[in-house]
């Protein structure tokens, strides 16, 4: 298996440390909703973790939650509540969110406010080794002493420093140290230390909750690039300071970010949707193939015709699963050999730095070999299972469920009973007869609403082919009426939801 490492720009051959692979992943700062761009993140290395467990090997996850910060001490005292009570809150829905995305939970989430004691050891052990200054009740971290500094994000200190937004305190020997410890201020959550009052600066923090999880030595460290700096490098200069063991992740992980437009999904920038919104519009395995889709270390922008187009396909790999046994004909060879390579293609994708973009081709391969198979039952069967293993691996369930991703489909088959009853009026009996029997063929998928609104859009064209104006604006403003945009263009007609 080759992945590409973060620290050498290069794809290598991976190979664990031990019988159990130490994965840390960076976790959120929970002041709000987390938003799809974080579902992006964490889909990435849920699958990751998946495909590792599905090669036979042993992970252990640790994902941290930052549960003290600026924003959230912010938040917190507009709204008149304390720091800890609004951080337990957003940590309880980002874990919900988690679920309803199908993404696996890490054997242990530590919380920066339950860590403080390792911390400050950290700290210390730090100072002592002559990386770290006090500076009243702060602490710094002494960025020239650490030779890699710079060496994740393949940076100089100076060009670091040329040009570079750097708090240059007075507090502090150098432009590129950064704070370990910092001292308290009137109204902020704040612990003892040997240095005064104070809470962790945010980088110590992953440091100190990976080495007491998973030890001096990481096998894969993960987070998104916006991370690399100056984060992640943060954490090589005072981890590998501290133990003087190299490197202290041997693999690092980081996954494309996810756009709104021509910025990224953020918070703090407030162009975001949440993930308690997207489940509302769509299915987790919607959300999943519009993020694997695309290669991770690439970058995605967030589009509701991506997402709804992503819902049709998830229905192609649902009713492919749902091909009925008509005959017990033993599976022709060619069958076979159809299914092992597809499922072969499939699993060198994912060998070659996870490319899930290329994997999920493979899987709708072997749902267009399981829809041509009606009356040869046991290839059918052959095609359904490897369609099950290997969705398992990218975390699809292809279930339906009565939650995220799913409108109430009634409505959708009511207003095509409406333009079929009002073709009978009008005498087209052509046209209603074949919309009926192309109804027939779709139905078993009617716990979704994306095929039937494909089906409104084709009985749309037909309509318009027939010249019955009139029914055809019936379709479009009844679909508008359930929150369905139409969008008309020399490719073709869209839809996307309001």
């Amino acid at each position: 298996m080759r992945i590409f490492n973060t620290l050498t720009g290069e794809k290598e051959e991976f190979y664990p440390q031990g019988d159990e692979i130490k994965l840390y992943v960076c976790g959120v700062t929970p002041y709000d909703n987390s938003h799809v761009g974080h579902a992006m993140s964490y889909i990435v290395f849920d699958v990751i973790k998946r495909y590792l467990e599905f090669k036979g090997h042993k992970v252990r996850h640790v994902q941290n939650f930052t549960d003290v910060d600026d924003k959230i001490i912010g938040r917190s005292q507009r709204l008149g509540k304390s720091a800890l009570e609004l951080a337990d809150e957003y940590i309880q829905q980002y874990l919900s969110d988690m679920d309803a995305l199908n993404i696996k939970p890490a054997d242990v989430y530590p919380r920066v406010t339950e860590e403080i004691d390792e911390i400050i050891l950290l700290i210390q052990t730090i100072l002592d080794k002559g990386c770290a200054y006090n500076s009243g009740e702060d602490v710094y971290f002494r960025s020239s002493r650490f030779d890699g500094y710079g060496k994740l994000s393949r940076r100089t200190m100076e060009g670091m420093m040329a040009g570079a937004r750097v708090d240059v305190s007075e507090a502090k020997q150098h432009p590129m140290d950064f704070v370990l410890w910092k001292g308290a201020k009137p109204g902020e959550p704040a612990w003892a230390s040997p240095w005064g009052l104070g809470r962790p600066g945010w980088h110590i923090e992953c440091s100190a909750m990976a080495l007491k999880y998973l030890g001096s030595s990481l096998d894969i460290h993960g987070g998104g690039q916006d991370l690399i700096f100056p984060h992640h490098e943060n954490e090589i200069a005072q981890s590998e300071a501290a133990t003087g063991i190299v490197p202290f992740a041997k693999l690092w992980i980081h996954n494309g970010l996810l756009q709104m437009g021509e910025e990224k999904m953020s918070k703090s920038l407030g162009n975001l949707v949440t993930i308690e919104e997207a489940l509302g519009r769509y299915s987790a395995d919607a959300i999943r193939i519009f993020v694997l889709g695309t290669h991770y270390h690439s970058p995605l922008t967030y589009s509701e015709e991506a997402l709804a187009g992503r819902e049709i396909g998830v229905e192609r790999l649902r009713r492919a699963l749902q091909i009925l046994e008509v005959d017990e004909q033993p599976s022709p060879a060619a069958d076979v050999l159809n299914a092992e390579a597809s499922e072969k293609s499939f699993l060198d994708a994912m060998e070659d730095d996870f490319n899930t973009a290329r994997a999920i081709g493979y899987l709708f391969q072997l749902a267009t070999e399981a829809n041509a198979c009606h009356a040869k039952s046991q290839s059918a069967r052959i095609f359904q299972e490897k369609i099950r293993k290997l969705s398992e691996i990218l975390g699809l369930t292809l279930e339906r469920s009565t939650g995220g991703g799913v409108d109430d489909v009634d409505l959708f088959l009511e207003l095509i009973s409406n333009i079929n009853a009002d073709l009978d009026h009008a005498k087209g009996n052509d046209l209603g007869i074949g919309f009926r029997e192309r109804l027939e063929a779709l139905k078993g998928t009617q716990d979704n609403a994306a095929p039937y609104i494909e089906f409104l859009l084709e009985m749309r064209a037909d309509l318009r082919k027939a010249r019955a104006y009139e029914l055809s604006d019936k379709v479009r403003d009844g679909l508008g009426e359930l929150g369905v945009l139409l969008e008309d263009s020399a490719g073709g007609t869209s839809w996307r939801r309001k």
